[in-house]
């Protein structure tokens, strides 16, 4: 008996050095965004895919993938030449119907970003799950509200979702405002996403007929069909990148060639996620993907200009 109790002992000693050990190989490392990860043996964290955008003293944090959606749906208001406010209500119903997601699941027979349902005419359940698709419907429907710039966010958005919770949009307004005051181009260098390295493909890299490569023919492809023409073209000066990894567009030095060139760079750091953009630079400042902040750049383009580098 006296042997068991003490075998016991040191098990439970052993197993209580084991635990130790553990925590002791554990870190917890903050990176980007407030987001808390553990890391064993000093091992390096992986970045998480976080954006932060901030405007008229607020701030709001939110997923990669979610600001690559919030960019969307305001390049679509962009193109079609809607207000700044078209874009806030939009994407505070989004963040109410979806969170920012394009879901394949919803009440009854609801779907995609807004929600929307093929049996009310919205269209196919392949239509309301396509997001550029889904954005167009929304912004349809807003149009034909009379006054809506004037509206309440909460009021405008319920006349053309018809929801069963009409007031719940205005809970989402001061984040919508922010990230639509962003990504038209209203708020300078307010928009920021800290995101993990591009893997390499492994494979050479080579220029097609127009010059650019595969991962940067992608950015060109989600630019027009996103904000329309005009877009992203190759750089005639690509600098120390490979040939056919960057991308330019000039507007011009005037008040809205500034703002359009800050839409347009904050547009492709949100979408950097999904598209293997590298750095983004505009109006003397620069952005990387293991920097959240924009920092001052001697080689950057002057203002109303951009440059977009994509990985080779």
């Amino acid at each position: 008996m006296p042997r068991t109790t003490a075998a016991r002992r040191a098990a439970e000693r052993r197993r209580r050095l084991r635990r130790s050990a553990t925590v002791a190989a554990l870190a917890l490392v903050t990176v980007g965004a407030g987001v808390v990860v553990a890391v064993r043996d000093g091992a390096v964290p992986a970045v998480s895919a976080r954006c932060t955008a901030g405007a008229g003293g607020n701030e709001h944090t939110l997923t990669a993938d979610r600001a690559a959606v919030a960019a969307l749906i305001t390049a679509r208001a962009r193109a079609r030449g809607l207000p700044p406010r078209a874009a806030t209500i939009a994407i505070a119903t989004a963040v109410q119907e979806s969170g920012l997601r394009n879901l394949a699941h919803g009440d009854r027979d609801s779907l995609g970003l807004f929600q929307q349902r093929p049996s009310q005419g919205w269209g196919t359940p392949e239509q309301v799950q396509d997001p550029l698709y889904a954005t167009d419907a929304f912004y349809d429907g807003l149009v034909e509200v009379e006054g809506y710039e004037g509206l309440d966010v909460t009021v405008a958005a319920q006349e053309v979702q018809r929801s069963g919770f009409p007031t719940a949009y205005a809970d989402h307004e001061p984040e919508a405002r922010v990230l639509a005051s962003a990504l038209t181009g209203y708020s300078p260098a307010a928009l920021v996403c800290r995101l993990p390295e591009v893997e390499p493909t492994g494979e050479p890299q080579v220029p097609g007929d127009e010059g650019l490569l595969p991962r940067a023919r992608v950015v060109v492809e989600e630019a027009a069909a996103q904000l329309g023409e005009g877009g992203l073209t190759p750089a005639g000066d690509p600098g120390a990148a490979p040939a056919g990894a960057v991308l330019e567009r000039v507007y011009g030095e005037d008040e809205a060639g500034v703002r359009d060139g800050w839409a347009l760079a904050h547009w492709a750091v949100a979408r950097a996620v999904g598209t293997d953009v590298v750095a983004v630079a505009t109006d003397g400042r620069r952005w990387s993907r293991g920097e959240a902040a924009w920092v001052e750049d001697t080689t950057a383009p002057g203002p109303g200009a951009v440059r977009v580098t994509v990985a080779g």
